[in-house]
């Protein structure tokens, strides 16, 4: 258990593993980061082999309890946890940190020049890696009393215990490792359709709450708070028609879905099926809204 030892060799960043039924790909995630000084596993009360692989890397394994109303297992995680280090790396099951990744994680934090870090992700989607995928930054190397999740839809109703598509919000400077992390999911694709289908839920939370606001033309241009994609392009999509046939057209044409084969075209599909089921929640809400309203 080299991640819990506080042995000098490891590098001092402590890393974070949100799981549930996690016992086809935990074994790689936790192998990957037995370069740090701890690793803590928080569990939603698996009922496979995903604690036993985990004592196996590490002894900080904690239980979840969520209430439905309270904070989400990350944000819970780094409110609570007794992180040994300042330095905190969030990684999912499903994803791996290649050993050029690693050392370049140690050398920035040694650096000083930033107080987190967007990692790129390289994703293997039925054993071919999609170049359409990526870039795909996600803020995951951070100190940890300077970043948390955004609050936006967090407690929508079917949507799980877990942060996924919420962006981390950083108090302080960032910068971007060159290296990507690995995501590769070893659960058969019902893993990948059940996750968006609950994916979806939190997404049309997301979209009828950015319906509501008034869209600021301004702001839109500048990119508001968080940036053009964080602001403006969300906004602004969530007003399009056609969106199934656009999110389609945008993998397969625009991000050249079609130089990865069938492999990019099925991703792709997928990618429209995911806005289609968020349009169809979508409606759903807003039906139920106006019927509240004259109800009323």
């Amino acid at each position: 258990m080299s991640t819990t030892s506080g042995h000098p060799a490891c590098a001092p960043v402590s890393v974070l593993v949100p799981v549930r039924n996690e016992e086809l790909n935990l074994d790689a995630a936790l192998a990957s980061v037995q370069w740090a000084d701890e690793v803590w596993v928080v569990d939603s009360h698996s009922t496979d082999g995903t604690v036993e692989i985990a004592r196996r890397f590490t002894d900080k394994i904690v239980q979840f309890h969520y209430n439905g109303s309270g904070p989400k297992k990350k944000n819970w995680s780094l409110e609570t946890l007794p992180f040994r280090n300042d330095w905190v790396l969030i990684l999912d099951a499903d994803e791996r940190i290649t050993a050029d990744l690693a050392e370049e994680i140690q050398t920035v934090i040694r650096s000083h020049s930033a107080d987190g870090y967007y990692i790129d992700r390289e994703y293997v989607f039925m054993g071919r890696s999609l170049s359409s995928f990526r870039p795909n930054w996600n803020l995951r190397l951070f100190r940890r009393r300077l970043g948390h999740y955004e609050l936006l839809g967090t407690n929508a109703p079917g949507t799980g215990d877990n942060e996924i598509h919420e962006h981390v919000v950083l108090n302080g400077r960032v910068g971007y490792l060159r290296s990507p992390m690995l995501h590769e999911d070893r659960r058969p694709l019902r893993a990948w359709i059940d996750n968006h289908n609950r994916y979806s839920d939190w997404e049309t939370t997301v979209y009828r709450q950015l319906r509501r606001e008034p869209l600021n033309l301004g702001a839109l241009l500048t990119g508001g708070p968080g940036g053009w994609r964080h602001y403006g392009l969300k906004r602004l999509w969530v007003r399009l028609p056609l969106r199934p046939a656009l999110r389609f057209a945008a993998f397969y044409f625009l991000r050249r879905g079609f130089l990865d084969g069938r492999q990019g075209f099925r991703y792709s599909v997928l990618m429209g099926y995911y806005e289609f089921l968020i349009g169809l929640k979508l409606r759903e809400l807003e039906q139920a809204d106006r019927a509240s309203r004259r109800g009323a």
